[in-house]
């Protein structure tokens, strides 16, 4: 089934549950790298969802309630989100779809705080798993 083509500067939206944290999520962008262009942008075409990195998050788990902070990405595309068929640059396009996984890896871990005199206890966790999704720009140019 057709879906939109995703396009250099689309919008990604990661989901704030990534169990059992919560990430005070950040919009991130797609960057496109096909030669072939739509409205003067360079179409997205397959691991050019690598290129999603949205430094400086957030967040707190129920036990570590002192925030840390991570970056979120995109770890695997949804199956609807490749084209079967269209290609840009030998590569397939990338489509809207509906849900991709994705990756909270922790920089500065949250805390726990004491439960008396002495320091905080880290979270021992260097990663999260959750889901986000793409909002393009482009309603019109549609590819299966």
């Amino acid at each position: 089934m057709a879906d939109f083509v995703l396009i250099d500067g689309d919008q990604v939206i990661f989901n704030p549950a990534f169990a059992p944290a919560t990430v005070a999520v950040q919009l991130g962008k797609i960057t496109g790298s096909a030669q072939q262009t739509y409205q003067g942008k360079k179409i997205c075409v397959a691991g050019d969802e690598k290129s999603v990195s949205v430094p400086g998050c957030t967040y707190m788990t129920p036990v570590y309630s002192i925030p840390g902070t991570g970056t979120l990405k995109i770890e695997a595309l949804g199956a609807d989100q490749k084209a079967k068929e269209a290609k840009c640059s030998g590569k397939p396009v990338l489509l809207k779809g509906s849900v991709f996984t994705a990756t909270f890896q922790v920089q500065q871990p949250a805390q726990m705080p004491p439960p008396g005199p002495g320091s905080p206890t880290p979270d021992p966790s260097p990663q999260y798993s959750g889901t986000g999704n793409f909002i393009t720009t482009n309603m019109i140019f549609q590819a299966a």
